[in-house]
């Protein structure tokens, strides 16, 4: 399906240029009409936002475009993506907004919009918002008497962090455990660590002073070099990396190792199936996770089930066949026992669950399985044509041959990115790297032809 509007994961872009004051109104008055539809009761749509300038701008744009066709805004200020969708179904909202480009630097933004259901939107829905977008709506404005109206919610950081706290056994504590929270100075700034607190960890917080330009700037789950240096300086247990919307996490175990989001669905899968918690014997992920993570489950005689990237289709797959644990090695970890969307510190309090109940150090119990050697490289493009270059089609295919069985090769547009995605893994590390690095070049001299 070709779309104007909508990536991977909402609709993202450079704020003021793409994600325009005017290009949020026209999304919120499209979607508000999709779900206005009974004209019988007022309804409803909550906003959150992280913590970029721009958020200022398109909070107040999709206001103006929710209220002028009938529908009632609660604005939830600064709060972790899972909180709006979990908030979305809470308040029994008909729609839920977060304002977000979650990993990416503060000039981008984004608008990401859940369901009743607090499910993101399906493709199909995604297409009737686009149609709409394009049309001229003056007609189907709300009358003066029917506009829906705005307020600021409260309470809700309060709500989030209960949430989160109770998807933990009542018995749980994290008395003993020292913390260092990367807040990547977004969403989760706040929430994040009052809730490890409360749960009686020690928390020692860095990246959680935002001011608008610096979200996921040299901290946060794509940039834990920060977070390694302070596990170390702290003689902290472990570390915990957010995004910028706090929808994914990484973990930094005691001796300053990264462990990412296939180990983490490993962690939870055993500590799941030892309670008895897996809903099915497996986990979905996707294209780009671990063959090692394959191989570890498969030990514990659980299945894997891959899919395309993009976390929305580990959550279908999930929910079409269903699986409780699935996610991405990035950082997007998906417990359908609890949230509707990843949910990057509820997935870090599982895994210090985990450690808790073993009684043993966060590197004993967080790395499960020796990765195979991957190779992942971005080529930044002109459009996702670029794969049809005669010249890359030829590298590719000479790249297969090569690994002949023994490695695989993911290569991708990206759905949030104008880059192309080159991943390689196998046994022998040096070949997969020469694959890949013959790959880039050839999608780099096709550009450049």
């Amino acid at each position: 399906m070709t779309r104007s509007y909508f990536g991977t994961d909402g609709i993202r872009g450079r704020a003021n240029q793409k994600i325009t004051p005017e290009l949020a109104m026209k999304v919120g008055q499209a979607a508000g009409l999709i779900f206005n539809r009974d004209g019988e009761r007022r309804h409803r749509v909550v906003i959150g936002k992280d913590t970029r300038l721009s958020g200022y701008m398109i909070e107040y744009a999709l206001v103006a475009g929710f209220t002028s066709v009938g529908m009632d805004v609660l604005l939830l200020g600064p709060m972790p993506t899972p909180a709006v969708a979990m908030l979305t179904r809470s308040m029994r909202a008909d729609l839920g907004v977060m304002i977000s480009a979650s990993h990416n630097l503060y000039e981008d933004n984004g608008i990401k919009l859940f369901g009743p259901d607090a499910y993101k939107l399906s493709d199909e829905t995604e297409a009737e918002i686009e149609k709409l977008i394009e049309r001229d709506l003056t007609s189907r404005l709300a009358g003066p008497q029917h506009l829906g109206r705005a307020k600021r919610v409260e309470d809700v950081r309060a709500r989030y962090i209960e949430y989160a706290k109770r998807t933990l056994s009542r018995n749980m504590s994290f008395e003993g455990l020292r913390v260092v929270l990367d807040c990547a100075n977004g969403a989760a700034y706040k929430v994040a660590p009052e809730a490890l607190w409360e749960l009686g960890a020690e928390v020692i917080t860095i990246g959680d002073d935002p001011d608008g330009f610096n979200i996921n700037r040299d901290v946060g789950s794509t940039a834990p070099q920060k977070l390694r240096e302070k596990v170390r300086e702290m003689r902290a247990d472990v570390g915990i990396a957010l995004d910028g919307d706090a929808d994914r996490v990484m973990l930094v175990d005691e001796l300053g190792h990264v462990v990412d989001g296939d180990q983490l669905m490993a962690v939870v899968a055993r500590s799941w199936r030892d309670e008895g918690w897996l809903a099915k014997p497996g986990v979905v992920a996707t294209i780009m996770s671990n063959l090692g993570l394959e191989r570890y489950l498969g030990s514990l005689g659980l299945t894997l089930e891959r899919t395309a990237v993009g976390d929305r289709y580990v959550i279908e797959r999930m929910r079409e066949r269903g699986y409780n644990v699935g996610g991405e090695q990035s950082g997007h970890v998906i417990l359908s026992d609890y949230s509707t969307t990843g949910d990057g510190l509820v997935t870090a309090m599982q895994a210090l669950a985990a450690v808790k109940k073993l009684g043993r150090r966060v590197s004993e119990v967080c790395r499960v399985f020796d990765p195979l050697p991957q190779v992942l490289k971005n080529v930044r493009v002109r459009g996702p044509r670029a794969l049809e270059e005669d010249l890359v089609v030829q590298a590719i295919e000479a790249g297969k041959q090569r690994l002949d069985g023994a490695g695989r090769l993911v290569i991708r547009p990206s759905g949030t990115e104008p880059v192309i995605r080159v991943m390689g893994e196998g046994e022998n590390p040096d070949l997969v790297t020469s694959v890949v690095d013959d790959i880039c070049d050839a999608l780099t001299r096709a550009q450049a032809a």
